[in-house]
């Protein structure tokens, strides 16, 4: 068998831990520490929490996304093939580094989705700019750590609290859509949205779709019109 190569590496903000790519002939792996967080063989949860989310503001003429975590590419990639021309989607990712390696060496697996023109990176932390903006988005996907349950950065336990779901809330449109992936299913989370003022389903998705996998979680949190 091929061995892993070690590609690059990076620290993550305010946390010590350290963010590895590798390669194995045309597999990609970004692993923190000895644990693999995502492979370019295993995207259909990240597909889907994308495609879950736009099919329901798809209707919308220039519709604004909010994207939390770039990864691989796949969940921007397919929210792009979902809503039309008028759309706009900004990208929040941390490590800098991430988004180096997506407009490098993983740039192919998705589909070069950084060069298309409806999209923009901000290198920060997604927590801040829930901080700030309010009314801002028909959309915000969190693909941020492992879900409700931390695993690379302490910080990124704020965005699943109640307060980290009010800042959502608030900077949601109405009748906008926070759709939230996780490796498992959390009924505590669950339970959060709800009284942050969503209207929840949770749908259980396979990490390679049709062929099996492992179950993830995705939580679609809707908005009223108010």
């Amino acid at each position: 068998m091929i061995p892993w190569e070690l590609i690059d590496s990076a620290q993550v903000p305010g946390s010590g831990g350290e963010l590895s790519l590798y390669k194995r002939g045309e597999e990609f792996s970004i692993r923190v520490e000895r644990c693999e967080l995502m492979n370019s063989r295993v995207y259909s949860s990240e597909d889907a929490l994308a495609e879950l989310a736009c099919v329901r503001i798809a209707g919308r003429p220039k519709p604004r996304v909010l994207i939390g975590g770039l990864g691989m590419g796949y969940t921007l990639a397919m929210a792009l093939r979902r809503l039309g021309t008028g759309a706009r989607i900004v990208v929040a990712e941390l490590v800098p580094a991430v988004v180096e390696w997506n407009r490098g060496p993983l740039s192919v697996l998705a589909g070069h989705p950084l060069e298309d023109d409806r999209v923009t990176v901000r290198e920060v932390d997604i927590a801040s700019i829930l901080r700030e903006e309010r009314r801002a988005y028909d959309a915000i996907l969190l693909d941020v750590d492992n879900g409700p349950q931390g695993l690379t950065r302490p910080g990124n336990d704020w965005l699943y609290t109640r307060a980290g779901l009010d800042a959502a809330f608030a900077a949601l449109l109405p009748a906008g859509v926070l759709a939230v992936w996780s490796a498992g299913t959390d009924r505590a989370f669950t339970q959060r949205l709800r009284l942050a003022g969503f209207e929840v389903e949770e749908v259980s998705t396979r990490a390679r779709g049709p062929r099996g996998g492992a179950r993830h979680t995705i939580w679609l949190a809707e908005r009223g019109t108010g």
